[in-house]
């Protein structure tokens, strides 16, 4: 019901995801990255109903301004990452809540570690997982072992629960599934980031 569309942008190869509903043509933009331009012509025969951020990183917002001009559309983050936003978002985000995209459905997952108000967005077998999951470990906490013991519960006790074929979507790089990477936690544990 749901189709993901990615757009891999900018200097730190972010990736964009534009949601959208077969059905009705409804749309999300996840993540804001550089380059509205590309971003709203992905968006392209679809009716774009919000931005949606997995967390407020400046490489992660950087056409935010620019793009939420254009589209015309709210944007939503986490509240704990609100804050980094250039201006006020029009609503946040909360663990488990969800957000219609046409007939479609994303959940919202707090994962913080990465930051504080770091999001996931599952559907449809797809976890969106932002800086949170990626190929070979988790996203960088930045050598604080607080933030590192969260984002390892976060990705432990909310994402390695989902089922081993979930597709692992992230912020940056490739593709990955939740069972590709479950066997590896201890060893994450192990070195430390």
């Amino acid at each position: 019901m749901l189709e993901v569309t990615k757009l891999t942008l900018g200097p730190h190869d972010n990736n964009v995801y534009v949601v959208a509903c077969r059905h009705t043509g409804d749309s999300v933009v996840i993540d804001a990255s550089h380059d509205a331009a590309r971003i709203v012509a992905a968006t392209a025969g679809t009716t774009p109903r919000a931005i949606l951020l997995t967390h407020g990183d400046a490489d992660h917002i950087d056409a935010l301004a620019e793009l939420r001009g254009q589209l015309g559309v709210p944007v939503g983050i986490h509240p704990d990452d609100a804050g980094r936003l250039p201006a006020p978002p029009d609503f946040t985000l909360g663990d488990g809540q969800e957000v219609a995209v046409g007939e479609g459905t994303l959940r919202v997952i707090h994962t913080p570690g990465h930051t504080p108000g770091s999001v996931c967005f599952l559907l449809d077998g797809t976890l969106i997982a932002g800086d949170t999951l990626f190929p070979g470990g988790p996203g960088a906490t930045r050598g604080d072992r607080d933030r590192f013991a969260q984002i390892i519960a976060s990705i432990r006790d909310k994402l390695f629960v989902l089922p081993d074929e979930t597709v692992v979507r992230p912020g940056h790089g490739a593709d990955t599934t939740i069972g590709a990477e479950r066997p590896h936690l201890q060893e994450w544990i192990d070195r430390g980031w």
